[in-house]
Parts: C-alpha cells; structure tokens; sequence
C-alpha cells in the first residue's frame, strides 16, 4: 500500500486547494482532522485555498498565504450541487496544483492539470449503511468510487480502513497511504468539582461521541443495565455528544432500561468540558459497530484512561493493549467489560498507564508532514499523466 514518495523541494511553492466545509459546522471526528492537519501545514509555506460553502465556524486562517473562498449555501443537497460546480470553478481560478477533500468527495469537473488528493475515514456505507442517513449513503455509495477513481493519492487515517478500500475497490491500489491521526491538545482540565454542574457528583465513566446508530449506545446502555445493583449504584454513565440522524431519543433509551438516575445526557460540551470529561472519567466506553479510527479513544487514553471498544474494525488497531476489546453485537460480552473496569482498580491503573504510552504513537505534526508528502507526491504523479 505505500510505494516510495517524492521528496519536498524546498524552494517549490505550491498553490493547494482544500476542501474546508465541514469546518463550517461543529465540529466532529472529520472537522478536527481537517483542523489539525491544515493547522500545521500552512506554516510549512506554500499558498492555501480554503473553499467552503459557508462561511468557517472553527479556526483563525488569518495569515497571507492563506485565501479563503466561502458561499452562502444553507441546505446539504445544495453543498453538493456547490462542491460538484462552484469549488471547481474557483479552483481553476486560482490556479491550484493540487485540490484536496478531506472527506471521501471530489469534484468531478477538476481541470485535468490539477492534481487530487481525497481521505478516506471508513466505509461505514458498505459495512454498516444501516446507520447512516439515507442520503448520506447514497451519496458515498455512488462518489467515493467516482473520488478513488479520480485521485492521484488516497489518504486513509487507518491501516484497516485502507485494507477494507483495496478490497472494495481494487483499482486504488498503488494510490493509498495510510496516515494515522494525532491527538489533539485539548483545553485544560478544570477541578473535579466543576463538573458538578453537570450534574456529576458521582464516580462516573464516559461515552463521547455523536449520538447516532453506528455508536452502539443502546447497547451500551442495556449492558449498563444488566449490572449488578451495587455496580450500577456506584456510578453514573455520562454522555457527551451532539445528536445525530436516526439516534433514537437518548432519554426514552434511558428510560427503558430504568435508568433515569444513572445516566446524565450532556449534549455537545466545549473542549474545556470535554477536556474535564476525560481527566476525571474512570474510564471510556465506546462500542461503536464500526470506525474508520475513533478518535475519542485517543483522546481519552492521552489523560491516562483506559478505554472499552469494540474488536472489529479498526479499534483494536488504534487501542492496542490500552483497553479491553468486547463484540459491539453481545450485550453480555459489553456487560462484563463494563464490570471488570469498575470492579477492577488494579486493572484500571495498568491500562491508564498504558493508555498514555500507546497514544504517543499519534501524532498531528506526523500526521501533517505525511499528509505533505502525500501532496507532493500527487502532483509528481500528475505531472507525468499531463507529459504523456
């Protein structure tokens, strides 16, 4: 999957187009990988082109190497229409040689010269399409292929994730570089106490992530429920995630399986309540269905807490020996994790340790220089399709 690269040229400037519109939303698992990737290649030099089509909610692209090019498209078929005509169009005038989408989309209608660079997070439309919104499905059922057809290189932010691509779709082979992800350097924790006010008194573990089917969160929840009264009188589940398409509401969920005084429902938090979340959790549970890569396991096994996930897809690749691994369809199996990390003390103290040294191997600024040579390499490639 990873042939040889070309090497930078450090008195070449390059005039880069990026794709930027899901930093015009909250952000989630895409948007930060935008963020912190572009974050660090602008001061590397060359002449960015930030196109969206509406205005950036995240980030200060304030610098003179940096141009930014937003519409004002309030609806999601109409950003299609925007990305597929518009983005293109302004590509080419700004003469770009390499356009980049950081989300599995390019523009068809590209001038041959420019080079293309897209990322692939997953394949959760071939591998668990029942979670996502139809559209969304649909859309990257039918532009993925096109955008791996029309790349120079593939970005993928995991090894499985570019295993599962090439087996999908053999004719990426020779195109793929797999980049992991990095952690991101969140806010400061506040005090234990802050969390009071929301309404956390309580020893408490957490699940951090948008609320949507793939998450796995009635699961998760009966399994909560399955516990022994002393186990679930010990603690409290906290839930920190905006909501997503067909996420039942997480209330009638709790409600359910009795859990009206176990669970606290915080929605979307800021970085410092998340940052907060993480220090003083006993652990994190995410038994999603399916990941690309999951960063809120990084996120969390960087403050030393041990993680329950799921040993499928690419969790096990992204938490090594720093947690423990359960089967996301078997609530039972998720019930007995969920024991053993709030029975045992002793293994939750050599996870923690563990958890810290395995997310050092993540890195933004790696994440960024590689993702560099990927571009660079793109337009190499390029350049010789354009001679012949």
């Amino acid at each position: 999957m990873q042939n040889s690269m070309h090497q930078i040229d450090g008195k070449k400037k390059y005039r880069i187009g990026v794709d930027v519109s899901v930093l015009s939303t909250q952000v989630t698992g895409i948007g930060r990988y935008t963020f912190e990737v572009i974050k660090r290649l602008v001061p590397m030099g060359h002449e960015w082109f930030l196109y969206s089509h509406r205005p950036l909610l995240v980030g200060d692209w304030n610098f003179e190497n940096v141009h930014l090019r937003t519409g004002n498209v309030p609806k999601r078929l109409l950003r299609m229409l925007w990305l597929q005509s518009v983005m293109p169009l302004q590509a080419s005038r700004d003469r770009v040689d390499l356009f980049w989408s950081p989300a599995h989309r390019l523009p068809t209608l590209l001038s041959a010269r420019i080079a293309r660079v897209v990322t692939i997070h997953d394949l959760v439309w071939k591998h668990a399409g029942e979670t996502m919104r139809p559209i969304s499905r649909w859309l990257d059922a039918t532009l993925m292929p096109e955008a791996v057809r029309l790349a120079d290189r593939i970005i993928t932010v995991s090894s499985h994730t570019a295993t599962d691509l090439l087996r999908e779709m053999p004719n990426a082979q020779g195109k793929v570089r797999s980049i992991p992800l990095g952690v991101s350097s969140l806010a400061l924790a506040a005090p234990r106490e802050s969390l009071a006010s929301l309404g956390l008194f309580e020893p408490y573990f957490l699940f951090v992530g948008t609320l949507e089917p793939r998450k796995n969160l009635d699961r998760l929840l009966e399994a909560f429920s399955r516990l022994p009264d002393n186990l679930r009188y010990s603690t409290v589940m906290a839930i920190a995630g905006g909501r997503g398409w067909g996420g039942a509401d997480i209330s009638t969920i709790v409600k359910k399986y009795g859990l009206q005084d176990r669970v606290r429902v915080l929605g979307y938090v800021s970085e410092e309540q998340l940052a907060t979340l993480y220090t003083h959790a006993l652990f994190l549970a995410m038994p999603s269905l399916y990941e690309g890569f999951g960063l809120p396991l990084i996120e969390a096994m960087s403050r030393g807490i041990p993680v329950l996930t799921s040993n499928c897809a690419s969790m096990p690749e992204v938490v090594g020996d720093a947690g423990i691994l359960v089967a996301p369809n078997d609530v039972d199996a998720i019930a007995k994790g969920l024991s053993e990390l709030l029975c045992n003390t002793s293994q939750r103290s050599v996870l923690a340790s563990r958890a810290i040294a395995n997310s050092k191997r993540f890195c933004w600024t790696h994440a960024a220089e590689s993702t560099m040579l990927t571009f660079v390499d793109a337009i190499a490639v390029r350049q010789s399709k354009l001679i012949k």
